[in-house]
């Protein structure tokens, strides 16, 4: 099964003409138009989607557990949507800025392909740092497809390091994986993060975290039981782990709250990534490769609200908060405020008098003033602000207060 690996980066080609690709994406809307009775008879032969992060596939012994873990689940005809291996982004940065400054880079991934009995993949990666784009064929295993999303039908705006995704999209994908499916059933294995532009042809990227969002464009363009989103925690969490350690796994979510979470600086979801797993209204269960026994988070339309008065406490820090007081000062210089952090309660603001109650108590408590509060549009979030400061304090004491029935609001400091 390490054939799915081996070949999991994406080519080499970064650039095609204008022309052609206009002309691909017309040729790919045409057939797309074309096949669409056929797919109609096969579209419940694959099942879900499993995406992998980044530390999931970090290292060779990473890839043999995963392959397994995918294996693990006969049941399923997953597709598979796969991060570059932990940190490669940032190798890729610090690369270019070296090539533009006439440096040299050196890959540090060779020991991970030596384990894996790869002897190609370095190779291809200096190609591409080379500028030497030749577009090289894929030996497509027998148990995979693999494919580069930019090649069978992302298509996004031009926006390169962080392009939207496109409607003409969703057709076009479905018209090539089913089609493929149908002729040679097989596991597709996806590179996410990837698009290409749509007037300039050049291959785009999503965005820090855009492997999800490509998870979940092809859960919706499939209209698949579900989107497995696996990273390395146990779910999406009550508060971040690194600021109080019992932080617990959060069972149940909206598709409003998760994208609240991801807005507000949680590190688990893409923010944009559940936008299409609700137009589709495709679940979406975040899950841990390192404990896959574990339940994670069911991401829906709906949940009991009523079990429930918050679901998690996120902090974004380093915010600048401007106070203007009239409009008169629109296009002068107003007030400013740094080094400020926000609170965001996420969970049933229907209750939020309640929230707010227990919240200013808390806060009370511990000696922190807050400086302003707001409700988010989605209605699903409460934010407060303080100074950075008195941020984590914040964080730790309205966590025992929400989340610890049997722990008293006292004053958290530690």
């Amino acid at each position: 099964m390490l054939s799915i690996f081996e070949e999991a980066i994406p080519k080499s080609a970064f650039l095609v003409s204008a022309a052609s690709c206009e002309r691909s994406v017309v040729d790919v809307l045409e057939k797309t138009q074309l096949g669409n009775q056929s797919l109609d008879e096969n579209e419940k032969q694959l099942s879900c989607v499993m995406k992998f992060g980044g530390s999931s596939v970090a290292s060779a012994e990473r890839m043999r557990e995963v392959a397994d873990l995918i294996l693990s689940f006969p049941e399923e005809r997953p597709v598979i949507v796969l991060s570059a291996m932990g940190k490669t982004t940032n190798r890729l940065l610090l690369a270019g800025e070296k090539a533009v400054s006439c440096g040299v880079t050196t890959f540090e991934s060779r020991r991970d392909c030596d384990e894996l009995g790869i002897d190609r993949f370095p190779g291809r990666i200096g190609t591409a740092t080379e500028g030497d784009c030749h577009d090289e064929g894929v030996n497509v295993a027998d148990k995979d497809y693999l494919y580069d999303a930019f090649e069978i039908g992302f298509i996004t705006t031009d926006d390169f390091t962080n392009a939207d995704i496109m409607e003409a999209t969703y057709p076009a994908l479905k018209q090539r994986l089913y089609n493929d499916w149908i002729s040679d059933p097989a596991i597709p294995i996806v590179t996410g993060f990837l698009g290409k532009g749509w007037r300039s042809c050049a291959v785009t990227t999503l965005g820090r975290g855009g492997s999800d969002l490509t998870a979940t464009t092809i859960g919706k363009a499939l209209g698949l039981r579900e989107i497995q989103v696996w990273k390395d925690v146990d779910g999406v969490l009550t508060c971040d782990p690194n600021i109080y350690p019992h932080a617990e796994p959060v069972p149940y979510l909206t598709f409003d709250e998760a994208a609240e979470l991801a807005y507000f600086g949680a590190q688990v979801l893409h923010p944009q990534s559940m936008r299409p797993a609700r137009e589709g209204d495709v679940p979406v269960r975040v899950k841990n490769s390192y404990n896959p026994k574990a339940p994670g988070t069911l991401i829906t339309r709906n949940r009991d609200m009523t079990k429930a008065v918050l679901t998690s406490i996120v902090l974004k820090r380093n915010v600048t908060m401007l106070d203007i007081a009239s409009t008169r000062m629109l296009g002068q210089f107003g007030f400013l405020a740094k080094h400020r952090s926000i609170i965001s309660l996420i969970g049933n603001v229907q209750k939020s008098s309640l929230i707010l109650e227990k919240a200013f108590r808390v806060l009370r408590t511990n000696g922190v003033n807050v400086q302003m509060i707001s409700q988010g549009a989605s209605k699903v979030n409460i934010s407060l602000i303080v100074n950075d400061d008195e941020a984590e304090q914040c964080v730790r004491a309205l966590h025992q207060a929400f989340f610890e029935s049997n722990c008293s609001e006292m004053s958290v400091k530690s």
